[in-house]
């Protein structure tokens, strides 16, 4: 298990915050934040961009594979780093607005950088940083800071689009708004060029000890996946993972409610996708310090509990542009919900027992089926959203999110159950 001895230092989880959310702005962040400008300037609809989706997340498939061991040979700062790099190259061909081909192969180019050469990294530094006593923290420090990093960038990038908006966003130009929203792709792609190098440099302090590091060098070993599958905990995490993680995906579309249903501008609507981002920080520091206190699978169960019963509430049509307040209660709550659960999944390994030396094997296999949401999600709502119209697209979506949020709930509850290793 892990050592609890040289702590790192406390600056290298802000970085692997900053890195961990950096890395995934420009594919999923900014298109939940400004969706519909992101379809307009595009000019693409809610199933096409579904469709980029899927592409990445049939190549993240196989990068969850692969990118899992690399993880357990190489040293997370020189995989994150690159990463980052790559990734805002890739932003800055989003800005040229390319055809939806071309869009498609930039995905599955998202797909490699942001998976196979950093998912599994940041997931085991973030183990080794949290120690043998310090999970539900160390996670809840990592997915709330990302939460905050979101809202950030969010905000800047709302503040630098009504910056080039000199008017009524009614009354703009597609042409206009297009060169508003490339400002705020370029900025981001820069902001996450300044953050891999500071991942290259600083990260490298990790401290771990060098067994742990080393131990899975040699090969890509069959004994590790061998060793990772006896763990009945890996499984049950696939299936939350994978529920959690539809729900997650669910929060892009609260700012296109916001503006289809709700009646708010584009402004207003992305402000509502950002307000929501400041949440995860509040409640991955509370639900860390809770998780360490009790454990973290008793949150996962709670987390799903709360998604089960605001997505019904959506899925019922009660919600509507005069029932202000209970849009914000529910999504609020939702959000409470889809957080717990996300910011908990992978502090359950150290409560599993699985050996910090197959981490990023575990971490491989279990992502496999656990984010193949990445593939069908936005093609499933998005298609719902664009067949029906307004406010009965929502509904069916929100009412799938229920279904899935019952099964997570299902195997969080089995999870929290299970007999201690």
């Amino acid at each position: 298990m892990l050592n609890n001895k040289n702590k790192s230092p406390a600056y290298i989880i802000i970085l692997l915050i900053l890195a961990g959310e950096a890395v995934f702005i420009l594919p999923f962040v900014l298109q939940r934040i400004f969706r519909s400008t992101f379809l307009e300037t595009l000019a693409i609809n809610n199933t096409q961009l579904g469709s980029c989706f899927s592409i990445y997340g049939l190549v993240a498939l196989f990068s969850y594979l692969f990118g899992g061991p690399l993880a357990d040979k190489f040293k997370p700062h020189i995989l994150m780093s690159v990463a980052l790099m790559l990734t805002a190259f890739g932003g800055f061909y989003l800005a040229t607005y390319p055809t939806l081909a071309n869009l498609h192969i930039l995905y599955g180019f998202w797909g490699f950088t942001t998976i196979f050469l950093f998912w599994a990294a940041m997931i085991k530094a973030t183990r080794i940083w949290g120690g043998s006593d310090k999970q539900g923290i160390a996670f809840g420090f990592l997915d709330g800071g990302r939460g905050l990093t979101a809202a950030l960038f969010g905000s800047v990038g709302v503040l630098i689009f009504s910056l080039f908006i000199t008017k009524d966003i009614e009354l703009t130009s597609l042409d206009e708004r297009r060169e508003a929203f490339k400002q705020v792709i370029i900025f981001t792609s820069i902001a996450i060029c300044f953050i891999a190098v500071l991942v290259f440099f600083f990260l490298k302090n990790l401290n771990v000890s060098e067994e742990n590091i080393v131990e899975n060098r040699n090969s890509l070993s069959l004994s590790s996946f061998k060793e990772v599958m006896k763990f009945r905990a890996v499984w049950l995490l696939m299936i939350i993972i994978l529920c959690a993680y539809f729900g997650y995906k669910m929060t892009d579309v609260f700012s296109l409610y916001a503006e289809t249903v709700m009646n708010y501008n584009k402004i207003e609507s992305a402000k509502i996708g950002t307000y929501l981002l400041y949440m995860r920080p509040v409640i991955g520091v509370v639900i860390g310090l809770l998780a360490d206190r009790t454990r973290a699978s008793l949150w996962i169960v709670i987390g799903f509990l709360l998604m089960l019963i605001t997505s019904l509430i959506f899925a019922s049509g009660i919600i509507n542009d005069s029932s202000i307040l209970l849009f914000v209660l529910s999504i609020g709550t939702m959000a409470l919900g889809v957080y717990s659960a996300r910011v908990l999944y992978f502090a359950t390994l150290e409560e599993a027992k699985i050996p910090l030396a197959i981490t990023g094997t575990a971490v491989g296999f279990i992502s496999i089926v656990g984010y193949t949401p990445d593939i069908f999600a936005g093609l499933l709502y998005g298609y719902f959203l664009d067949a029906y119209q307004g406010e009965t697209g929502h509904q069916i979506a929100f009412a799938i999110m229920a279904g899935f949020s019952f099964v997570g709930f299902l195997a969080a509850y089995f999870l929290y159950k299970r007999p201690k290793p």
